[in-house]
């Protein structure tokens, strides 16, 4: 389960918007098939292991990070290829967590008589799929808020605030680790006021294959986004915009002639309606949003209770008094955390936890 696992780590920033799925057949305590899932392949990680393995597959237990399908969508059912092939065993890592099709896999299996257990490494599998978990039961993205930290909690350096420019807070090790997240992440969430500040391209620098570009998504109320910004200068299909600013102004239109997508939305006291941002992103099969923004809009996030998850990158420094805390709010939604980790990269400690649990019912 372990090497199916590791097979299916292998579809991040490919599978997507399908699960990450690998699996592994063994015969005889031989490995005779193995593989992972990538949504241009359309044959899922069962198909494509049981055709490595061939004839071989007969009589082998065949381990799974997913449960496998019982329905027919982009491809058919993965439980009636298993019974042809003569599998004898499937074990496992988690149920589909889809609550319209779980358990069905294991109960066609069952009923060919195929023995099946669940629950091998279940809470890797878990986080590695959490994003598909929340997308399929939820139609909105999984949001992890993620921000980089002095000691002191705040966002930035008083010298790069006294001379007017941005400057790195963390490490490389830790800025690497963010571009890791980045690739992992359908699309980056993040405000006007971040734009207007850093003048950054959000975008994923690990090099590693993906199957669409990340969307860089911006909220800008007022529209006021710089035609001369990186970001709009690099826009290749990948930049949307939500505004409550009229589309059909002269500034508007020159923002999309550079390939700026702008989507009309709700604004209430000056501020977009993030709910409908993630039930429009939803729409568009975005699974996972990495929200990397200043302290106005991770505040409006957590207050609304839209975050589930929060990826903090905290450096050994002090900032000083700049006032650019973590997050602006006033109440916040969720009670405890929970599920922490701590994981060090270079001379920075990050502390990742949960604001919700995608798979309770």
């Amino acid at each position: 389960m372990e090497h199916a696992l590791s097979l299916a780590h292998k579809g991040v920033g490919l599978a997507s918007p399908n699960p990450h799925v690998g699996c592994v057949i063994v015969r005889d305590g031989q490995i005779v098939g193995e593989g992972f899932h990538q949504y241009e392949w359309r044959d899922h990680a069962e198909i494509v292991a049981l055709k490595y393995a061939g004839e071989r597959a007969r009589g082998a237990t065949l381990y799974v990070s997913l449960e496998p399908c019982n329905h027919t969508g982009r491809t058919g059912p993965c439980t009636e290829a298993i019974i042809a092939a003569g599998v004898q065993r499937v074990v496992a890592a988690m149920q589909d967590p889809n609550p319209a099709t779980s358990g069905r896999g294991f109960e066609r299996l069952r009923a060919a008589n195929i023995e099946t257990s669940c629950g091998a490494l279940e809470e890797e599998a878990r986080r590695l799929n959490e994003a598909f978990a929340c997308w399929i039961r939820a139609k909105k993205p999984f949001v992890t808020l993620k921000s980089a930290l002095t000691l002191d909690g705040q966002l930035a350096l008083l010298q790069a605030k006294k001379h007017g420019r941005s400057t790195w807070v963390t490490s490389e090790e830790s800025r690497a680790e963010v571009h890791r997240m980045r690739h992992a992440s359908d699309a980056l969430l993040t405000g006007i006021g971040t734009i207007l500040a850093d003048d950054p391209l959000l975008t994923d620098r690990t090099g590693l294959p993906r199957r669409r570009r990340l969307l860089r998504v911006i909220l800008d109320t007022k529209l006021r986004l710089p035609l001369k910004s990186r970001i709009v200068q690099t826009a290749d299909d990948d930049l949307l915009v939500f505004t409550a600013a009229p589309l059909n102004s002269i500034r508007a239109r020159r923002l999309q002639k550079e390939g700026v997508e702008l989507v009309r939305a709700r604004a209430t006291r000056g501020c977009i309606d993030l709910n409908a941002v993630l039930t429009e992103l939803g729409r568009r099969e975005i699974l996972s949003a990495l929200l990397e923004a200043g302290p106005t809009l991770n505040g409006a996030a957590l207050s609304a209770g839209l975050v589930h998850k929060l990826m903090l990158f905290y450096a050994p420094k002090f900032a000083g008094d700049v006032g650019v805390p973590f997050a602006h709010m006033s109440s916040l939604a969720h009670g405890p955390l929970h599920n922490l980790r701590v994981e060090q990269f270079g001379p920075d400690v990050a502390i990742e936890a949960y604001l919700q649990n995608v798979y309770r019912n």
